[in-house]
Protein backbone atom coordinates (compact mmCIF):
# COMPACT_ATOMS: atom_id res chain seq x y z
CA UNK A 1 0.00 0.00 0.00
CA UNK A 2 0.94 2.98 -0.80
CA UNK A 3 1.55 5.62 1.96
CA UNK A 4 -0.47 9.48 1.98
CA UNK A 5 2.15 11.96 1.65
CA UNK A 6 0.93 15.24 3.20
CA UNK A 7 1.54 18.20 0.19
CA UNK A 8 0.71 21.09 2.34
CA UNK A 9 -1.58 22.12 5.07
CA UNK A 10 -3.27 25.43 6.31
CA UNK A 11 -4.81 27.05 9.82
CA UNK A 12 -7.91 28.05 9.16
CA UNK A 13 -9.45 31.28 10.55
CA UNK A 14 -11.70 29.31 12.81
CA UNK A 15 -9.52 27.35 14.00
CA UNK A 16 -8.51 23.63 12.63
CA UNK A 17 -6.07 22.68 10.01
CA UNK A 18 -6.89 21.72 6.19
CA UNK A 19 -4.51 19.73 4.64
CA UNK A 20 -3.55 18.56 0.69
CA UNK A 21 -2.48 14.92 0.72
CA UNK A 22 -1.42 12.45 -2.05
CA UNK A 23 -0.59 8.71 -2.43
CA UNK A 24 0.23 8.04 -5.62
CA UNK A 25 -2.58 9.72 -8.43
CA UNK A 26 -4.87 10.28 -4.97
CA UNK A 27 -5.43 13.14 -3.74
CA UNK A 28 -7.50 14.32 -0.28
CA UNK A 29 -8.17 17.39 1.40
CA UNK A 30 -8.98 17.07 5.24
CA UNK A 31 -9.72 18.84 8.06
CA UNK A 32 -7.98 17.29 10.87
CA UNK A 33 -8.79 13.86 10.49
CA UNK A 34 -12.17 14.03 8.63
CA UNK A 35 -11.91 13.98 4.88
CA UNK A 36 -13.84 16.40 3.45
CA UNK A 37 -13.23 15.35 -0.26
CA UNK A 38 -11.16 12.55 -2.25
CA UNK A 39 -10.01 12.67 -6.58
CA UNK A 40 -11.72 9.72 -6.43
CA UNK A 41 -14.77 10.49 -4.92
CA UNK A 42 -16.77 12.59 -7.40
CA UNK A 43 -20.34 11.59 -7.66
CA UNK A 44 -22.40 13.54 -5.26
CA UNK A 45 -20.30 16.74 -6.69
CA UNK A 46 -21.12 16.32 -10.20
CA UNK A 47 -24.66 15.89 -9.14
CA UNK A 48 -24.50 19.51 -7.18
CA UNK A 49 -24.03 21.21 -10.71
CA UNK A 50 -25.67 18.15 -12.90
CA UNK A 51 -29.62 18.77 -11.06
CA UNK A 52 -29.14 22.11 -11.44
CA UNK A 53 -28.46 22.05 -14.83
CA UNK A 54 -30.82 19.67 -15.55
CA UNK A 55 -33.39 21.69 -13.85
CA UNK A 56 -32.87 25.05 -15.91
CA UNK A 57 -32.70 22.82 -18.82
CA UNK A 58 -33.07 25.39 -22.21
CA UNK A 59 -31.72 28.37 -20.63
CA UNK A 60 -29.28 30.62 -22.36
CA UNK A 61 -25.96 32.09 -21.57
CA UNK A 62 -26.96 31.41 -17.36
CA UNK A 63 -24.84 33.26 -14.75
CA UNK A 64 -23.95 30.70 -12.32
CA UNK A 65 -22.04 31.04 -8.79
CA UNK A 66 -20.49 28.02 -7.47
CA UNK A 67 -19.55 28.33 -3.34
CA UNK A 68 -16.49 26.55 -3.32
CA UNK A 69 -13.77 25.08 -5.46
CA UNK A 70 -12.81 22.30 -3.66
CA UNK A 71 -11.29 19.54 -6.87
CA UNK A 72 -13.18 21.10 -9.28
CA UNK A 73 -15.89 18.23 -9.76
CA UNK A 74 -18.76 21.19 -9.80
CA UNK A 75 -17.36 22.99 -11.83
CA UNK A 76 -15.91 20.76 -14.24
CA UNK A 77 -19.47 19.28 -14.77
CA UNK A 78 -20.86 22.38 -15.17
CA UNK A 79 -19.21 23.47 -18.00
CA UNK A 80 -19.96 20.56 -19.76
CA UNK A 81 -23.48 21.09 -19.54
CA UNK A 82 -23.59 24.81 -20.26
CA UNK A 83 -23.65 26.83 -23.28
CA UNK A 84 -20.53 28.87 -24.13
CA UNK A 85 -22.21 32.10 -23.49
CA UNK A 86 -22.56 30.68 -19.77
CA UNK A 87 -20.76 32.57 -17.10
CA UNK A 88 -19.86 30.83 -13.97
CA UNK A 89 -17.87 32.39 -10.67
CA UNK A 90 -16.19 30.19 -8.26
CA UNK A 91 -15.92 31.48 -4.76
CA UNK A 92 -13.01 30.17 -2.84
CA UNK A 93 -12.59 31.51 0.61
CA UNK A 94 -9.16 29.47 1.19
CA UNK A 95 -6.12 31.04 -0.93
CA UNK A 96 -4.31 27.89 -0.79
CA UNK A 97 -6.85 25.55 -2.33
CA UNK A 98 -6.64 28.08 -5.21
CA UNK A 99 -2.97 27.43 -4.74
CA UNK A 100 -3.36 23.38 -4.65
CA UNK A 101 -5.78 23.40 -7.78
CA UNK A 102 -2.99 25.20 -10.14
CA UNK A 103 -0.08 23.46 -8.80
CA UNK A 104 -0.50 19.68 -7.54
CA UNK A 105 -3.42 19.12 -8.34
CA UNK A 106 -3.51 20.86 -12.22
CA UNK A 107 -3.65 17.52 -13.46
CA UNK A 108 -7.50 16.79 -11.61
CA UNK A 109 -8.24 20.07 -12.75
CA UNK A 110 -7.13 19.43 -16.37
CA UNK A 111 -7.59 23.03 -17.45
CA UNK A 112 -11.24 24.18 -16.14
CA UNK A 113 -9.74 27.46 -14.53
CA UNK A 114 -8.29 28.57 -17.77
CA UNK A 115 -11.81 28.57 -19.60
CA UNK A 116 -12.53 31.87 -20.29
CA UNK A 117 -16.66 30.85 -18.84
CA UNK A 118 -14.99 30.43 -15.78
CA UNK A 119 -13.39 33.58 -13.18
CA UNK A 120 -12.28 33.06 -9.34
CA UNK A 121 -13.12 35.15 -6.60
CA UNK A 122 -10.40 34.99 -3.75
CA UNK A 123 -13.39 35.59 -1.01
CA UNK A 124 -16.73 34.75 1.10
CA UNK A 125 -19.04 33.55 -1.13
CA UNK A 126 -21.65 35.03 1.16
CA UNK A 127 -20.47 38.41 0.77
CA UNK A 128 -20.92 37.63 -3.23
CA UNK A 129 -24.64 35.85 -2.42
CA UNK A 130 -25.39 39.65 -0.22
CA UNK A 131 -24.51 41.62 -2.82
CA UNK A 132 -26.59 40.64 -5.82
CA UNK A 133 -29.93 41.19 -6.65
CA UNK A 134 -31.50 39.15 -9.51
CA UNK A 135 -28.47 38.72 -10.84
CA UNK A 136 -27.45 34.55 -10.62
CA UNK A 137 -29.51 31.71 -12.47
CA UNK A 138 -27.92 29.15 -10.14
CA UNK A 139 -26.37 29.39 -6.73
CA UNK A 140 -24.35 25.48 -6.19
CA UNK A 141 -22.94 25.74 -2.38
CA UNK A 142 -20.32 23.17 -1.26
CA UNK A 143 -18.60 25.45 1.37
CA UNK A 144 -18.80 22.93 4.03
CA UNK A 145 -20.15 19.63 5.25
CA UNK A 146 -23.55 20.70 5.21
CA UNK A 147 -25.77 23.16 7.08
CA UNK A 148 -24.28 21.82 10.24
CA UNK A 149 -21.05 23.81 9.42
CA UNK A 150 -17.61 21.75 9.96
CA UNK A 151 -14.76 23.78 8.64
CA UNK A 152 -15.71 27.33 9.25
CA UNK A 153 -18.30 28.51 12.22
CA UNK A 154 -18.97 31.57 9.33
CA UNK A 155 -20.70 29.37 6.86
CA UNK A 156 -23.51 28.97 9.54
CA UNK A 157 -24.70 32.49 8.49
CA UNK A 158 -25.51 31.31 4.70
CA UNK A 159 -27.83 28.65 6.09
CA UNK A 160 -29.85 30.49 8.25
CA UNK A 161 -33.24 32.32 7.96
CA UNK A 162 -31.32 35.30 6.71
CA UNK A 163 -28.48 33.96 4.64
CA UNK A 164 -31.74 31.93 2.93
CA UNK A 165 -33.07 35.11 2.13
CA UNK A 166 -30.31 36.88 0.46
CA UNK A 167 -29.76 33.39 -1.45
CA UNK A 168 -33.58 34.01 -2.67
CA UNK A 169 -33.26 37.71 -3.49
CA UNK A 170 -29.87 36.79 -5.40
CA UNK A 171 -31.76 34.73 -7.66
CA UNK A 172 -33.51 35.77 -10.95
CA UNK A 173 -36.87 34.53 -11.10
CA UNK A 174 -36.97 30.50 -11.82
CA UNK A 175 -33.43 30.48 -10.32
CA UNK A 176 -32.13 27.17 -8.61
CA UNK A 177 -30.27 27.30 -5.09
CA UNK A 178 -28.65 24.00 -4.84
CA UNK A 179 -26.66 22.87 -2.01
CA UNK A 180 -24.32 19.94 -0.91
CA UNK A 181 -24.28 17.99 2.26
CA UNK A 182 -23.06 14.80 3.68
CA UNK A 183 -26.17 13.91 5.33
CA UNK A 184 -29.92 15.14 5.50
CA UNK A 185 -30.88 18.19 7.63
CA UNK A 186 -34.84 18.14 7.89
CA UNK A 187 -34.91 21.34 9.74
CA UNK A 188 -32.55 23.11 6.68
CA UNK A 189 -35.52 21.66 4.28
CA UNK A 190 -38.32 23.28 6.88
CA UNK A 191 -36.17 26.57 6.64
CA UNK A 192 -36.11 26.88 2.99
CA UNK A 193 -39.38 26.50 2.73
CA UNK A 194 -40.20 28.97 5.01
CA UNK A 195 -37.65 31.23 2.59
CA UNK A 196 -39.59 31.03 -0.17
CA UNK A 197 -37.84 28.13 -1.68
CA UNK A 198 -39.60 24.86 -3.74
CA UNK A 199 -37.32 22.50 -2.66
CA UNK A 200 -37.19 18.78 -3.39
CA UNK A 201 -34.01 16.32 -1.36
CA UNK A 202 -32.31 14.17 -3.72
CA UNK A 203 -30.32 11.51 -1.91
CA UNK A 204 -27.02 11.12 -4.16
CA UNK A 205 -23.65 8.84 -3.81
CA UNK A 206 -20.28 9.52 -3.66
CA UNK A 207 -19.08 7.76 -6.15
CA UNK A 208 -19.95 8.47 -10.25
CA UNK A 209 -20.81 4.41 -9.83
CA UNK A 210 -23.50 4.55 -7.50
CA UNK A 211 -21.74 3.20 -4.65
CA UNK A 212 -19.73 5.12 -1.61
CA UNK A 213 -21.24 7.29 1.14
CA UNK A 214 -24.83 8.21 1.02
CA UNK A 215 -24.66 12.39 0.37
CA UNK A 216 -27.69 14.97 0.17
CA UNK A 217 -28.21 17.34 -2.28
CA UNK A 218 -31.05 20.28 -1.93
CA UNK A 219 -32.55 21.77 -5.45
CA UNK A 220 -34.44 24.92 -4.45
CA UNK A 221 -36.15 26.75 -6.68
CA UNK A 222 -37.38 30.64 -6.59
CA UNK A 223 -40.64 30.67 -8.24
CA UNK A 224 -41.29 32.39 -11.05
CA UNK A 225 -40.98 32.61 -14.69
CA UNK A 226 -37.01 32.46 -16.32
CA UNK A 227 -36.10 35.11 -18.02
CA UNK A 228 -36.60 35.02 -21.93
CA UNK A 229 -33.99 33.83 -23.98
Amino acid sequence: MIPWNRLDAVQLEDGGELKLMQRGSEFSIMLGSNELMNSRLSGSEEALANLAAEKLEGRKAQRMLIGGLGMGFTLRAALRRLDAEARITVAELVPEVIAWAKGPMADVFDGCLENPCVSLHTGDVGELIRGSVSAWDSILLDVDNGPDGLTRQGNDALYSAQGLASAHRALKPGGVFSVWSSAPDPAFTRRLKQAGFQVAEVPTRASTKKRGARHMIWLAAKPGLAPQA
